[in-house]
């Protein structure tokens, strides 16, 4: 018996596919959908448990599910899979037909410009690779193109919306008046409640938010766990581009 020859290709091959899953997992991290895996994992562990003990009903409902698994995991991952379709589009490749993308910028940019002069408080939330709809769906569905006028009708004080959190993913204004978990972090107690709700999405999600100072018209940032006070208004737009490219 000769030994198995180890081509340049089959290396690939494996890379390739070790690659994918790495990727996979870290789009899945922090979600619910670790826990759907561990579910799928343990059916697959049961139909091989069923197979070796000749269990055969239980063998048959376990080789019946594995008929119709690829169905299923796009059904059950597809949040998931989106936000990995989208995570692909953000990529250099495909940031070069993203056509619109500094001109939704400038409009943030001009709307947080507008909101810190006239000292208008105000909370949002960009979604990245966490999913927000739990938080969208607390608040006001708006569905609306991102525009520098809408979010600054939003955050006027005599608006019914401006006391909660806006919720923007990709181009899109989803959803206003969101309700934002409150950080339990030990925080100076000039630190106010839109901060702190903020960092408390921040903490649960990959969000980036940005909060604008009713008293002091400062923005800041929040991603991560970690707040980022006082950004000066000549780095704003580089520092969004940063968290958002």
């Amino acid at each position: 018996m000769g030994f198995i020859k180890f081509r340049f290709i089959d290396g690939l091959d494996i890379v390739v596919v070790t690659l994918i899953i790495y990727y996979f997992l870290s789009f899945i991290k922090g979600t619910k959908a670790i826990q759907m895996i561990i579910g799928l994992l343990s059916l697959l562990l049961l139909g091989l448990f069923a197979d070796f003990f000749k269990l055969e009903t239980l063998s048959f409902i376990t080789k019946g599910f594995s008929a119709v698994w690829i169905i299923v995991f796009v059904i059950l991952f597809q949040p998931e899979l989106r936000n990995a379709l989208a995570r692909i589009g953000r990529t250099k490749i495909g940031k070069f037909f993203t056509k619109e993308k500094n001109v939704i910028m400038d409009e943030l940019v001009s709307a947080l410009f507008t909101l810190s002069k006239n000292k208008h408080g105000c909370i949002i939330a960009i979604e990245r690779d966490t999913p927000l709809k739990s938080y969208m769906d607390t608040g006001r569905i708006i569905e609306a193109k991102l525009s520098s006028e809408l979010i600054t009708t939003i955050f006027s004080p005599h608006s019914s919306l401006h006391d909660g959190a806006v919720v923007i993913k990709e181009d899109t204004i989803v959803a206003a008046a969101c309700i934002l978990p409150l950080s339990e972090k030990s925080l100076n107690t000039t630190i106010g409640t839109r901060h702190r709700a903020a960092l408390g999405l921040s903490e649960e999600t990959d969000a980036l938010c940005i909060i604008v100072s009713e008293e002091t018209g400062k923005i800041s940032f929040a991603t991560g766990g970690n707040l980022t006070m006082n950004i000066p208004e000549n780095e704003l737009k580089s520092r969004l581009l940063k968290e958002l490219g």
